[in-house]
């Protein structure tokens, strides 16, 4: 049975090579060239059952507040949407994961906010709305030279072949148009991940959630963060309290970036942020 080969340690005509000083730094560089990568949140297992038992909280209250009918007509069962304004203190702590925010702040160049916060559900032998293959910044057909919009998908569970992993197509962030049938069908890749990991995405990258072949639900929390220039997919100020938010925090949720509605509120907005 032949071996797979080790990549060549040497080269010649190298005139300018990235040089990364951490694993992070590493990280980071991935995403730039393939449009995804995989980063560690360091939480402990007590840390993540903690955050399962969260979701599983939140998921209950969002049910039954706003309804099981209406959500499956909807095609919103199987999502939670804002969880970080109506549910527990897990929710803002995914948002500000000190390996995650590294990562965004070598990725995106100034400011970002919080675009949006989802629960996601891949239910077992069933179809759901994430199966398909998209944009985190949908019906856009554009390149950048550098990321305007980073997807930070949380595991909850293990992300496995068997149970849906995420499919990406590797650098379709650097080509405006989605490729040909034939071209994902050689080339997508399933990403396998750790609960407690987060697969990061360029939000232009083309991917996909996969069939979960199981018998259990795997389970994630979604969040895009992008430049202060695009709209929220839900006002995250209007429905949450700034009060114990510190000004990084608010920051990164978007608090000093909602359109003003005078010019006094804008006028207003220059002044200089106190806690």
């Amino acid at each position: 049975m032949s071996q797979r080969n080790t990549p060549p340690s040497t080269s010649y005509g190298i005139l300018r090579q990235d040089q990364f000083s951490s694993e992070l730094e590493e990280t980071a560089g991935q995403v730039r060239r393939l449009g995804f990568a995989i980063v560690d949140s360091g939480y402990t297992r007590v840390e993540l059952s903690e955050i399962s038992e969260e979701f599983e909280r939140t998921r209950k209250r969002y049910v039954e507040k706003w309804g099981e009918t209406d959500l499956k007509q909807a095609n919103e069962i199987h999502t939670i949407r804002a969880p970080i304004s109506h549910g527990g203190p897990a929710f803002l702590k995914l948002v500000m994961n000190e390996n995650l925010q590294a990562v965004l702040k070598l990725l995106i160049e100034g400011k970002y906010i919080l675009n949006q916060q989802n629960g996601i559900i891949n239910p077992p032998n069933e179809t759901y709305n994430q199966a398909f293959w998209h944009r985190d910044l949908p019906y856009q057909h554009f390149v950048s030279s550098t990321p305007l919009a980073i997807n930070a998908l949380f595991c909850i569970d293990d992300f496995t072949l068997e149970n849906g992993a995420t499919f990406v197509l590797p650098a379709s962030h650097k080509d405006k148009a989605f490729p040909s049938d034939t071209y994902i069908q050689k080339n997508a890749l399933q990403v396998e991940a750790k609960a407690g990991q987060y697969i990061l995405l360029d939000c232009m990258l083309f991917h996909s959630g996969g069939f979960n072949r199981t018998e259990k639900e795997r389970r994630a929390v979604n969040h895009v963060f992008n430049i202060p220039y695009f709209k929220q997919q839900i006002n995250l100020p209007r429905n949450m309290k700034a009060d114990g938010l510190t000004v990084g925090e608010k920051e990164i949720l978007g608090f000093y970036y909602e359109e003003p509605a005078s010019i006094e509120s804008y006028l207003k907005s220059r002044l200089p942020k106190k806690d």
